[in-house]
Order: C-alpha cells, then sequence, then structure tokens
C-alpha cells in the first residue's frame, strides 16, 4: 500500500509537471469553450483570389504578375506583401529599394481595385535576416529600456532574427506600436498577415524552455500572449478600417489543438507552410533535411497534411480556411499536383495563391493555366454562396466547411459535397452520403445514397456533387465555368436544382441587406419566388424537359424572349433583370 502511494505521489508529481509546464501554458488545457467566440464577419472581398510571391518580394516584381494576371484574365483581388517588405522587421517603415515611393505605389494598387496586406509578426529584433537595416540594437534596446517588451526584453532567436516580444499589456507600448503601423495604416492598407511568433514566447530556466512570461500586467502564459496578439491586432485595425483583416493560422498539425488564433480573432486563416509536395515526410519517405524544413514551424507538410488541417479547422469551428496553392516552398512545382491544390482551394474559402516558386502561368504549361484560370474564377463565382455562410457563421449558424463522411471529403455549405483528389491519380472512391446527388460537371450523372463509388476524374474534373434541393447563387462574367458568360455579369446567378421545398438567402456586402429565394416543387409546377433587398437575377433551372409554361404573376411569358431553354444542359434560364421582389410559376413538360 505504501508503494502504491508512493507510485500515484510520482505520477502526480509528474503529471503536475507536464501541466503546469506545458499543457496549460502553451495548450491551455483544459480548453476554456468560452475562449472562442464566434467567427467575426469576414469581408466579402477577403473571398475573393489572392496572390503573394516570396522570390524577389518587390513592387517591380509584384507589377510584374499583375500584369500578366490581367492579361491572361486570371481573377486576383488580394495582394499580400511578405517579409522583407521593411527596414527591420516590425518597424512598419517601408524599404523603398525593394517598394519605391510606397504611397504613389499603394494608391495605384487601391486604384486597380486590389486589396493589400502586410506581413508582421509580435517581434522588436536587435538582428534583423534579409532587410535592409540588419542590425539594430539601438533600436531594440530603446524599446527594452522603456519596458515595451515582455521579460525585461529577454531575446529569442527565431527564424527571422533575434528579439523581444512586445508587451500588448502596457497601454505605453501599444501607443507606441501603434504609431509605428500607422505610418503604413495611413495609405489604407486592408490587412496584417500575423505569422507565428506569438507560439514562441518563453523565457528560458537554464536550458529549458518556460512557456511563462513576466509583463506589465502579470505573468503571462503562451497561450494568453497568442490570445493577446491575434485579438488585439484585429481590434486595431477595425478601429482603423471596419473591413480590415487578419490573416492567421488556424491549425498547423498538432502544434496547437485548440487553434492558433481565438476563432472569434480570425476572419482569414490558413495552415502553415506546406512544401510542393503531395504528402508529408511522415508517409511519403522523404528525406527531412535541413533544406526541406518548413521555416517557421519544423517539419514537411504536403498537399495532403494541408487537407487535414483544414478540415481538423473546421471541426473546431474556423469559418475562412485555405491554404497557399501548390504550397509555400520546395523545388518546382509539379504540374498535376498544382492542378488538383487549385481546385481544391477553389471549394476552400480562402484560395491563396504564392510562396517561393513559379506563380506565373504563363510561363508554365497551356494546360495548367487554363485549368487554374477556370477553377479561379469558378471560386471567384462561388462568392454569393460562401458569403451566406460567412453571416451564418458569425451569427451562430451554418459554417462554410464541414467534415463529412470518407476521407477527406466534406461539405462545401449545405449543398456541395467535395472529396478533394489528395493523391497523384484519377480515381478516387467517394462515398455518397443518403439523399440524391448531381456531378457538378455533368448534370445526368445522378447517385443515391448512402453508397460508394469509384470514378476516374480526368484532371480538368474535380469531385463536387450538388445535393437535389440545392439553390446556388453565384456570380458570373466569364465563360470559363461553362455555367453563363459575361451577359450574366451585374446579376446574381441563382443555379437550382429542384426537390421539394428549399430557400436560401444572399447577403450585400457592407450593409447585409438580405435577398431571399424559395423554391416550391409539387409535381409538374416549380414556384420561384424573390423576396428582401432588390437583387438583378438569372435564374438556372435544373429541367429534364422544356416547360409548358412559365409566368411572372399573371403575366404568360414567351418563349426565347422572356425567357429560355436550353435542351442540351437542361436548363430553364430567366433573366430578371429589375431585381424586385417576383414570383415566377414554372409549368414542367
Amino acid at each position: 500500500m505504501k508503494a502504491l502511494r508512493i507510485a500515484l505521489a510520482i505520477i502526480l508529481f509528474l503529471f503536475s509537471i507536464v501541466y503546469l509546464g506545458f499543457l496549460l501554458p502553451f495548450w491551455g488545457i483544459p480548453f476554456n469553450a468560452r475562449r472562442h467566440g464566434l467567427p467575426p464577419l469576414t469581408p466579402a472581398w477577403a473571398l475573393e483570389c489572392w496572390l503573394w510571391e516570396d522570390d524577389l518580394n518587390t513592387a517591380s516584381y509584384v507589377d510584374e504578375l499583375l500584369d500578366g494576371y490581367r492579361q491572361h484574365d486570371i481573377p486576383v483581388r488580394t495582394i499580400l506583401i511578405d517579409s522583407p517588405w521593411s527596414l527591420r522587421y516590425n518597424d512598419f517603415t517601408f524599404d523603398e529599394k525593394r517598394y519605391p515611393d510606397p504611397a504613389q505605389w499603394l494608391t495605384g494598387l487601391q486604384q486597380k481595385d486590389y486589396r493589400v496586406v502586410l506581413w508582421m509578426t509580435s517581434m522588436v529584433n536587435s538582428r534583423n535576416k534579409d532587410t535592409e537595416i540588419p542590425g539594430s540594437e539601438d533600436w531594440y534596446a530603446r524599446a527594452a529600456e522603456n519596458g515595451y517588451l515582455l521579460g525585461n526584453g529577454q531575446q529569442i532567436r527565431w527564424w527571422k532574427g533575434k528579439g523581444g516580444f512586445i508587451d500588448y499589456t502596457n497601454p505605453d507600448a501599444m501607443r507606441w506600436w501603434r504609431d509605428l503601423q500607422n505610418q503604413v495604416l495611413r495609405y489604407g492598407v486592408d490587412g496584417w498577415k500575423l505569422d507565428g511568433t506569438a507560439t514562441l514566447m518563453r523565457s528560458q530556466a537554464g536550458p529549458v524552455p518556460v512557456p511563462y512570461m513576466k509583463s506589465r500586467s502579470g505573468i503571462l502564459t503562451t497561450r494568453r500572449y497568442m490570445d493577446l496578439y491575434y485579438r488585439e491586432e484585429l481590434k486595431h485595425g477595425r478601429s482603423v478600417n471596419p473591413e480590415f483583416i487578419t490573416l492567421s493560422r488556424a491549425m498547423d498539425r498538432g502544434f496547437h489543438p485548440e487553434g492558433f488564433a481565438p476563432v472569434d480573432a480570425a476572419p482569414v486563416t490558413w495552415v502553415g507552410d506546406q512544401r510542393h509536395y503531395w504528402k508529408s515526410d511522415t508517409d511519403s519517405g522523404i528525406k527531412s533535411g535541413k533544406k526541406d524544413r518548413d521555416i517557421a514551424l519544423k517539419g514537411i507538410q504536403g498537399f495532403e497534411s494541408a487537407i487535414n488541417s483544414i478540415l481538423k479547422s473546421a471541426a473546431l469551428g474556423y469559418n475562412v480556411i485555405g491554404s497557399d496553392v501548390a504550397g509555400f516552398s520546395g523545388d518546382s512545382i509539379p504540374p498535376r499536383l498544382y492542378i488538383r491544390w487549385a481546385q481544391f482551394s477553389a471549394f476552400c474559402g480562402l484560395f491563396m495563391n504564392g510562396g517561393h516558386g513559379e506563380w506565373a502561368f504563363w510561363k508554365r504549361s497551356r494546360r495548367e493555366l487554363e485549368i487554374i484560370r477556370t477553377y479561379s474564377w469558378l471560386h471567384t463565382e462561388l462568392i454569393p454562396y460562401m458569403y451566406h455562410y460567412v453571416v451564418s457563421g458569425h451569427r451562430g449558424g451554418k459554417l462554410l466547411q464541414t467534415p463529412a463522411g470518407g476521407k477527406y471529403q466534406y461539405y462545401f455549405g449545405d449543398h456541395l459535397l467535395i472529396a478533394p483528389i489528395f493523391e497523384d491519380k484519377t480515381i478516387r472512391r467517394v462515398e455518397i452520403p443518403e439523399g440524391k446527388w448531381r456531378y457538378w460537371f455533368d448534370k445526368e450523372k445522378v447517385f443515391h445514397g448512402p453508397q460508394t463509388i469509384e470514378v476516374d476524374f480526368p484532371l480538368d474534373e474535380f469531385p463536387v456533387f450538388v445535393r437535389e434541393g440545392a439553390i446556388i447563387p453565384m456570380d458570373i462574367s466569364r465563360s470559363y465555368t461553362n455555367i453563363g458568360d459575361s451577359t450574366y455579369a451585374g446579376h446574381t446567378t441563382w443555379r437550382i436544382f429542384p426537390g421539394n421545398k428549399l430557400s436560401f438567402s444572399v447577403f450585400s456586402p457592407g450593409d447585409q441587406s438580405e435577398t431571399s429565394l424559395s423554391v416550391v416543387s409539387s409535381g409538374a409546377r416549380i414556384e420561384l419566388t424573390l423576396s428582401g433587398a432588390a437583387r438583378p437575377s438569372v435564374f438556372s433551372v435544373h429541367l429534364e424537359k422544356e416547360p409548358r409554361r412559365v409566368a411572372a404573376g399573371h403575366r404568360i411569358l414567351k418563349a426565347g424572349y422572356d425567357y429560355r431553354y436550353d435542351a442540351v444542359r437542361k436548363e430553364l434560364i430567366i433573366r430578371h433583370s429589375s431585381g424586385l421582389p417576383e414570383t415566377y410559376l414554372v409549368s414542367a413538360g
């Protein structure tokens, strides 16, 4: 009995060390559900396609890329300027050798309707890697002497040099920090990429890292410091610009099973740095040489680990999630990997193209250019559908991505089932859930679930299935996706797959005004009712046969003039350009 008590005491002692030395301060265990709030309202522009580069880091190369994307009609809305862009890290002063006349350059981007996001961290460095000012000991020393840094200015080495952590609990430090940031915020910058230094916050007990540090307000844990970092930077940004966003890590392997950024401080997230591989080193046998490892968080990741982390992030409650298309770093990007990763990203909240490698598609293969352009536009066209779930998630309702049965399968909203192709193969096994599902790229292919299928998906197609009874609102202005064309521009296209009674709402960015479409199917009769805020619309209704009659209220519509039926696509197209509330009655053939 005495030996048992001693053993239990030893176990309790060891557990206390692990708990107090790691689980509590680093992960925040026990997880506090109240630590995560609801997802913030992500502005619609942040759902559009992003672009960045991390090889030259110059204004001239950004301009070259943007010119090429525009000439080849590849959509881009947000430009991410990664490090190094400043004279020294986090002094928020542009290095004008890299980015000459930043005020004029940023104004030029804004006039072309681009949004700009800048990289930053929570570090004040004494030594900087790859910046115009490598040594900044005096700058660091002044911050430390003024009490602006944690732990009396204790420094750590990190992937961009050596420095200390800004103290978010010190009002004087925050005034200094915000004054620095305002140097670029006054240019109209739209967001920060908050890179992951906060997770490195620690003091040292000899050679042992201790995840606690002294701050102005008392002792901070690493987890608490991370929460301050992500929340305070978003809060300040939105005090300057209500549509300001931050890009932060959600889940990234097992480093933080509770997530890096709190959900309520994560308008846009990505899942860390992957290389241009299909699989990670744990399941592909890749040799983990030093040059193969991630910069920020050691280890190799590939496409499959990105998918896995995104789905775990979605399960945790993050709403707008993505990854670097084709991976952040590595040697040359395999063409098929690039295509499959872009297809997957089309059905994520974040479509972010960039990192190390050749991002100029016109310098790659014609096939890559055409397929990736198509899926970039498909993602852009789905903004009204995605934004519905941004608003819903912010209000405590349905999120954009929900893990489903089947390996790496998930629901994209309520109505789309996605089964990413995560291997260099065309054949994919898909578990079809209960119900009737149509293949997105060929509506004649119908699957009744539950069943498991094996299908060969050519390189220009992807496993996407639409539920019977779905309404998919889209903004279409091009013909690449074979849904509409330039004549659809300025209208919301409602793709309708009738099935009993269904409804869907879209929200206008800014004022959140709501427009709803309800569809009631009863026998050979389909009733479409548009209500709420005026929204010019095109109704695209899947019908097996040409309708006998179409009416708007009591007015009978004329075929070929008020509506048209495409017998090949089996689609009824009704253009409702006024956008005013209206009811259409369709009598099926």
